[in-house]
């Protein structure tokens, strides 16, 4: 069935099959976090990692989370060691998203779980997880889209997207795979 844009109803979106993870107050009290204290310039990089881990997050060691990053569901993340998150980064993870160890994701990369059935009348969900695997890295401005994994010591170059797996040791840029 093709769904046209005079088929749709977004008014009857039901959000089906998807779950946020945890509770109205945990959410609640992650976003104060969030918006109060994690993202602000002067937050210690060092208090980024025990702030995700109070929620939930598993996040290895010597950390390196810079400001102004945005993590929708601590309780949907992992992180391996010696990992280094870049400013205006932004991790939409309606699903889980693994980070693998020694993996870069740079200034103003967006890593996006999500997604809608386009062929729903309603507009369903369609979202899926996403897997760095160790040595990637996702450079400034690159975006990763849900159910991608990109391979050990592989590249989402500057401003690429990654709408499918990139495999070890590949470099995906803007004009495709390298």
């Amino acid at each position: 069935m093709t769904v046209t844009a005079t088929d749709r109803r977004l008014r009857g979106f039901t959000g089906a099959g998807y779950d946020k993870g945890r509770g109205l107050l945990t959410q609640v009290a992650w976003f104060v976090v969030l918006n109060v204290l994690f993202m602000k310039w002067w937050c210690p990089p060092r208090l980024r990692p025990p702030l995700l881990r109070a929620f939930g997050a598993r996040v290895g060691a010597r950390v390196l989370i810079r400001h102004r990053v945005r993590v929708q569901w601590p309780w949907k993340l992992t992180i391996g060691d010696d990992v280094w998150v870049g400013e205006d980064s932004w991790l939409i993870n309606l699903e889980p998203i693994t980070i693998g160890h020694d993996v870069c994701v740079s200034q103003g990369a967006l890593l996006c779980t999500g997604s809608h059935q386009r062929r729903s009348p309603t507009f369903e969900f369609d979202n899926a997880p996403i897997r760095l695997e160790p040595g990637s890295w996702v450079a400034a401005r690159a975006m990763v889209l849900r159910g991608v994994t990109v391979g050990a010591d592989a590249v989402v170059g500057a401003g690429a997207v990654a709408h499918r797996d990139v495999p070890p040791g590949a470099v995906h840029t803007t004009g495709g795979a390298v």
